[in-house]
This record gives C-alpha cells, sequence and structure tokens, in this order.
C-alpha cells in the first residue's frame, strides 16, 4: 500500500476516537513541556548568573574564606574564618602583589533595621569607599563614608533606594538615624535605584565601614571577602598567581589541597556556573524524561486495546488484499503520529509556560530573569517523542499485523 494512503487510513482512526487519542498523548505532551521548561529555566537562570558575573569586573578577583569543597563533608570549609586582616594588608603590599590597583575587604549579612515604627530586612555591606569604585556605585544623595570612619569605626551608613522607601518613604533620610540590632546609624548618604550589581543588590543594601559591621555588628574579625582589583586585564592571571602563593606562604601551606581559601576571577566563576547549572538542568531533565517512558507506555497499552478492538476492521483489510507489511505499517504510523503530535504542542505548551514563568521570576526575585527558548532542547524532545513512538509502537503494530484475516472476521 502506498504510504499516502497508509497515512490517510492512520489518521482517519486516530480521528474515529478522539477522546482516546487526546488522553493518549497526554503523556508525551507533559513529558516534552516539562524538558522545555526545565531548560529554558535552567539557562535563563546561568545566563543572568553569567551576567551577574560579567558585572563583577574582568579586572576583579575574589579572595574568599575556606577550601573549596570537594565533596559532602568539606561543606562546612566554605564558612570558614581563615582571611582576615594579615590578608589584607600582605595583599596591599607591592612587594608580594604587583599590578593591584586596590584590595577592598568585605563582610556582610542580613539583618533588620528599623526607623520609627518601619522595619525593614536589608544586606549590610561593611567594606569601604572604594567599593563603591570597584562595582562602579555612588551616591546620589549625600557622601560615601571615608578611611577616618573606617579607623574610627563610625556609626555612618549609606542605603540603597528600597531600603529609603521603605523607612522614609517620601520623607528626607540624610541625617536621620536607623537602628541595626539596637545600633543607631546616621545616614550619610542614599544610593539611586540600580538594582542589582554583581553579587550586591545595591537597592537592598545599607553599607558601612567594615570595621563596624565586624565589631558591633557581626561579632567576627575576619572578611567574607577581599576584592582585589587589578590595573589591567591582562594582569589577572599573574595577580591570581601571586594573590595564591602569598596567602599559602602566609598560612603555611605547602600542600595546594589544604588551601584554606579561594581566589576566582571572573572566568573562573563564569566556568564553574556553566558547569553547576549544566548538571542540574542535566539532572532535571533525566527526570522529566521519565514522563516520556510513562507516556510511551501508556501509548502501548492504548495500542494494544486498539488492536482488540479492531480486530474485525484488521480482517476485513487483509481479506481486501492488505499485507502484514501494510498493517504494521499503519499501526506504527499512528503511533508515531500520536507521540510526534505530542511532542509539538509539548514544545509549544513548554514555550508559553517558561516564557511565563521568567515573567513570574523576574517579578519575584526583582532581578532580569530573561526568557530562553532552547532550539537543541524542543529538537530532542520532538526527536525523543517520535523514537518513544516507534520504540513503544513497534510491538503492537506486530499484534496486529500478525492477525489470520479468517480469525479476525469471525471476532465478535
Amino acid at each position: 500500500m502506498h504510504i499516502k494512503y497508509t497515512l490517510k487510513t492512520a489518521l482517519t482512526s486516530l480521528k474515529a476516537n478522539k477522546s482516546r487519542t487526546g488522553l493518549t498523548i497526554l503523556g508525551i505532551v507533559i513529558g516534552v513541556m516539562a524538558i522545555i521548561l526545565v531548560v529554558s529555566v535552567g539557562q535563563g537562570a546561568e545566563e543572568m548568573i553569567l551576567n551577574q558575573v560579567q558585572a563583577f569586573g574582568a579586572t576583579n578577583i575574589s579572595v574568599e574564606p575556606g577550601r573549596e569543597p570537594s565533596g559532602p563533608s568539606d561543606f562546612g570549609e566554605l564558612f570558614s574564618d581563615s582571611v582576615g586582616k594579615k590578608d589584607l594588608e600582605a595583599l596591599k603590599n607591592p612587594n608580594n602583589v604587583q599590578g593591584v590597583k586596590r584590595v577592598v575587604p568585605v563582610v556582610m549579612q542580613n539583618e533588620t533595621a528599623s526607623y520609627g515604627g518601619e522595619t525593614y530586612r536589608a544586606s549590610i555591606i561593611g567594606s569601604e569607599k572604594n567599593l563603591a569604585e570597584v562595582l562602579d556605585i555612588h551616591p546620589t544623595e549625600g557622601v560615601l563614608f571615608g578611611d577616618s570612619d573606617v579607623k574610627g569605626k563610625s556609626s555612618v551608613a549609606v542605603i540603597g533606594s528600597d531600603v529609603k522607601d521603605e523607612l522614609f518613604g517620601y520623607s528626607e533620610a540624610l541625617g536621620e538615624k536607623i537602628k541595626i540590632k539596637g545600633r543607631p546609624f546616621r545616614i550619610i548618604g542614599v544610593m539611586s535605584s540600580t538594582g542589582q550589581m554583581s553579587f550586591f543588590n545595591v537597592d537592598k543594601m545599607i553599607m558601612v565601614p567594615y570595621t563596624t559591621a565586624q565589631q558591633y555588628l557581626f561579632g567576627i574579625n575576619h572578611f567574607h571577602s577581599l576584592i582585589v582589583q587589578a590595573e589591567s586585564e591582562d594582569l589577572v592571571p599573574r595577580i591570581e598567581k601571586e594573590i595564591t602563593l602569598t596567602l599559602r606562604e602566609l598560612h603555611d601551606i605547602e600542600d595546594p589541597s589544604k588551601d584554606d581559601f579561594r581566589v576566582e576571577t571572573q572566568a573562573d566563576a563564569a566556568e564553574r556556573v556553566s558547569s553547576i547549572t549544566g548538571i542540574l538542568t542535566a539532572l532535571l531533565v533525566s527526570v522529566a524524561a521519565v514522563a516520556l517512558v510513562v507516556g510511551g507506555v501508556g501509548i502501548m497499552n492504548i495500542m494494544l486495546v486498539s488492536v482488540t478492538e479492531r480486530t474485525r476492521e484488521i480482517g476485513l483489510r487483509k481479506a481486501l488484499g492488505a499485507t502484514k507489511d501494510d498493517i504494521l505499517k499503519q499501526f506504527l504510523l499512528e503511533s508515531v503520529i500520536l507521540t510526534g503530535v505530542g511532542g509539538i504542542i509539548g514544545i509549544i505548551v513548554g514555550a508559553l509556560l517558561s516564557f511565563v514563568a521568567a515573567i513570574g521570576l523576574s517579578q519575584v526575585l526583582a532581578m532580569d530573569w530573561g526568557f530562553v527558548f532552547s532550539v537543541p532542547a524542543a529538537l530532542v524532545g520532538i526527536s525523543v517523542s517520535v523514537l518513544v513512538g516507534l520504540v513503544f509502537g513497534i510491538y503492537p503494530a506486530k499484534e496486529a499485523a500478525k492477525k489470520s484475516p479468517i480469525e479476525a472476521l469471525r471476532y465478535e
């Protein structure tokens, strides 16, 4: 039988049982939709994080306490207190590291700030005025605190626009005092609405001298990060090596595997982000693919039922000259059409849900979470769905093809 008539017969049979056809492809739709959604959201997250990493600046190198974890047992190493004042001074010394423009210490923690009857949960960033130069952010009202404020552990603060709006509304904030952990801080500057800048959300930030934060707010004497800014991007690889050698010597470390600190450039961070999001996306896609297998089993069961119900039809077609090959092709084609249509619908629904998810996440997280439609994921989804149709359609098709026309015509 010509493929044109086989296709026509298959479509006619599927149209005759619209409800069954719709329910049969539902599993495929869900599976492909889940794959498209997971890949889209995963790539959107990766793109957003990479943008934040790039915003950190190509000349900036981050030094953080704690050994790079190699397994679950090393997770606690991330919360080490191994980077402190002596490391800051050592990295500022040009005899140890050459080509450094500035080294900026950072401590951070979320705390509740209050003014009058209003409260706001903000990111408290303890640093110095050079942080504004590194991130290229500057107050639109007031000024930044100076070196004398850092040395004197002054209780002064520069606040982000969200903090100002939540605590003061339309009132003037400059010169007013807010309380953080019961300690009053005088506001000397207000940042403009900037949003996410590298790993800092400037709008939700309260910036104070790091010495003040260490002693009066966090009760620590170490740093959560040191930001080393190179004089040029070309110097970054060499400076990264010199930082590592300097800290190993300072910490009496001979075995590199025993490093109690992490040195990371923008390129390192981007590679790590891509690797982590890639692994997570692959894991989630494999879980979503289970729905395709379940859908395939459902199609096989439905096709077997269909073969039984259409036994007389098969017998009649064989009596009129249809060969085993014709019957096999028809039922196999029906299975492939079911999964193929399910795959296309799944791609469309998955893309729509991904778009809605991107908008929702952008609003909820107040971050630029972009919509990403993955063409490779769509191609994989449709290819796998058709493959599922072939694999799970072969057995029912063979069962239909091997029926005897005489016995089939006698079937009630």
